[in-house]
């Protein structure tokens, strides 16, 4: 997708009522970030939307040499100061609704992650702090331990949740719930694969796989009997 169309979808997003826009630092090698940024200048709507983003990924890895990128990726302190300070630029904003962690990494401590999270907070750049994919028990030890230290804690949780992969529904509701945090799925339709097979196979003859993050674009007999389900459930037309 070029930027026109890009932009064209991003109007029809608007005018049907959308406002809340999910990026990252990483999509799209940045770029993302900075097609976002010059929409919203464009139509000087900045104060309307809600816009996320993510640092922890290596967005620089198409641009630094192997192993040159160490400053740019994971949520240690340096990471996420190169990181917003970029990603403030791309979106031409003085500020950014929701950043989240996007990748757990193991490597940095949480209580760097935090204190350092809650500097952006406490400076106006951030609004709000999200974490993406990560176990229960790492976002319990994070809020827990900003909370006891007056520190901002983790608001919003993204993860992968969609009727094959439900995974999710066994620690990270319980923990959301007991936190009082948002949630915000990703992958619900399956990279598109939650159709009825009479469409799959009519998209398919017409050269049309479905795009999908992860996986084959081709249905498995179990996402088959699934769609089915989903079609017998519904009491609208599939589509």
């Amino acid at each position: 997708m070029n930027k026109k169309r890009a932009f064209k979808l991003l109007d029809a997003f608007n005018k049907a009522g959308g406002n809340f826009i999910d990026a990252a630092n990483n999509y799209e090698n940045e770029q993302w970030d900075e097609w976002i940024g010059e929409w919203m200048e464009s139509r000087k709507l900045r104060d309307k939307i809600v816009i996320c983003t993510k640092y922890a990924g290596d967005y620089k890895r198409c641009e630094a040499a192997q192993g040159k990128s160490a400053n740019y990726c994971g949520y240690h302190q340096p990471s996420l100061r190169v990181s917003v300070r970029d990603s403030l630029h791309k979106l031409k904003t003085d500020w950014i609704d929701i950043l989240y962690v996007q990748w757990c990494d193991y490597m940095g401590s949480i209580e760097e992650a935090m204190d350092s999270l809650h500097i952006l907070v406490q400076q106006g750049k951030v609004l709000y702090l999200g974490v993406c994919d990560a176990p229960a028990w790492v976002v319990s030890a994070a809020n827990y331990y900003a909370s006891s230290h007056g520190k901002t804690p983790f608001s919003v949780y993204q993860g992968k949740w969609n009727v094959l992969n439900r995974d999710f529904e066994r620690e990270i509701l319980p923990m959301a719930r007991h936190f009082g945090m948002a949630l915000v799925p990703w992958d619900v339709m399956w990279g598109g694969r939650f159709q009825s097979k009479k469409t799959m196979e009519k998209r398919e003859r017409r050269g049309k796989d479905v795009r999908t993050f992860v996986g084959s674009p081709k249905q498995t007999d179990v996402e088959v009997k699934i769609s089915e389900g989903i079609v017998k459930g519904s009491s609208g037309t599939w589509h």
